[in-house]
C-alpha cells in the first residue's frame, strides 16, 4: 500500500481528534504513567489492517511498542487478544480511538467479504469490490477486501473503461459509446459495458466489448445471458446483491460478482482496547 498517503491519512485523522490536545487525559493523569493495552476482538471477525493500527500507536509516540498476536486474513473468535500495547498510558490513550476507527473497519470489510466468498464457495464466481469506498479510505477499504478473500475492481477512473448507463445515453446507444472509447483510449485499456436487459447483452458482445456487465438483471435473465454469451467474456453480476442472493446470482454461472455493500454500509467490527496500569 502506498505508505505515505496512509501516513497522511493517519495524520489527518489524529489532528481532526486531538484538536489542541486529549484534555481528559491531561487531567486525569500526571502523564508520566505506564502499563499495558490489550486489544480484544468482543465478535468474531477476520483480521486486517493491523500494521495500520500500529502505525497510529507509532505517529503518537515511536516510543510505544505495539506487538500483534495475530495476522491479517486470520479469523479471531469472540475474546481473543489480538495485540498488546506497551508504553505511556497518556499516549496510548491519545492514539486509542483513531487506531480503533480504521481498526475496526477494516476488519469489518474483510469478515464481510469473508461471508459473501463463503457464500459462493464452489462456484466459479469471484467477489469484487466497487468505488463505493470511504473518502480518502479506498486503499485501505480495498486492501481488507483482498485480506476477507475478495479481489479489487478498478481502484478509480483512471484503471479501467467501464461504460454505464448514464454514458450509454448520453451518447445515443451502446456500439457509439464502444465505439468512441476504441477510437480514444489505448490499446491496453479494456472495455467494460453495463447492459439492462438482454438486447443490451447482444449489442455490446457483438461491437466488442471486452466484459460485459448485468446490471440489476433477474435470475432468469441472467441465466440467459450468461447462455447467450457462451464464454466469449467475462460476465459480472451488479445490483442489489446480498447475502441472500449472492448464492443463486453465482449459480448462474456468471465469472464477477460486485457487491457494494462490502464497503459502503459495512458494520465496524466489535474491538476493544482494554488499559492495565503497571503495578
Amino acid at each position: 500500500m502506498e505508505k505515505q498517503h496512509i501516513r497522511t491519512l493517519i495524520e489527518n485523522a489524529l489532528a481532526e481528534d486531538l484538536g489542541w490536545g486529549d484534555v481528559t487525559t491531561t487531567s486525569v493523569l500526571s502523564g508520566g504513567e505506564q502499563g499495558t493495552a490489550v486489544v480484544m476482538a468482543k465478535d468474531g471477525l477476520i483480521l486486517a489492517g493491523l500494521a495500520i493500527f500500529a502505525e497510529v500507536f507509532h505517529l503518537v509516540d515511536p516510543a510505544l511498542a505495539v506487538k500483534a498476536l495475530m495476522n491479517d486474513g486470520e479469523k479471531a473468535a469472540r475474546g481473543k487478544i489480538i495485540a498488546e500495547i506497551n508504553g505511556n498510558l497518556c499516549q496510548i490513550l491519545r492514539a486509542e480511538r483513531v487506531a480503533l476507527n480504521i481498526f475496526q473497519r477494516m476488519c469489518g470489510i474483510a469478515t464481510t467479504t469473508g461471508r459473501y466468498v463463503e457464500a459462493v464457495r464452489g462456484t466459479r464466481a469471484k467477489i469484487v469490490d466497487t468505488r463505493k469506498t470511504l473518502p480518502g479510505f479506498r486503499v485501505l477499504d480495498k486492501y481488507a477486501v483482498t485480506v476477507g478473500g475478495g479481489y479489487n475492481h478498478r481502484f478509480g477512473l483512471c484503471d479501467g473503461i467501464l461504460i454505464k448507463d448514464n454514458h450509454i445515453d448520453a451518447v445515443g446507444g451502446i456500439s457509439a459509446a464502444v465505439a468512441r472509447c476504441r477510437q480514444k483510449a489505448h490499446h491496453l485499456l479494456k472495455i467494460e459495458v453495463e447492459c439492462r436487459n438482454l438486447d443490451d447483452v447482444r449489442e455490446a458482445l457483438r461491437c466488442g466489448a471486452d466484459v460485459i456487465m448485468l446490471d440489476n438483471m433477474a435470475i432468469p435473465e441472467m441465466k440467459q445471458a450468461v447462455a447467450q454469451v457462451g464464454g466469449k467474456v467475462p460476465l459480472e453480476a451488479s445490483g442489489n446483491v446480498s447475502l441472500e442472493t449472492v448464492g443463486e446470482i453465482a449459480a448462474t454461472g456468471v465469472d464477477l460478482i460486485s457487491v457494494g455493500a462490502v464497503t459502503h454500509s459495512v458494520k465496524a467490527a466489535d474491538i476493544s482496547l482494554l488499559i492495565k496500569k503497571d503495578g
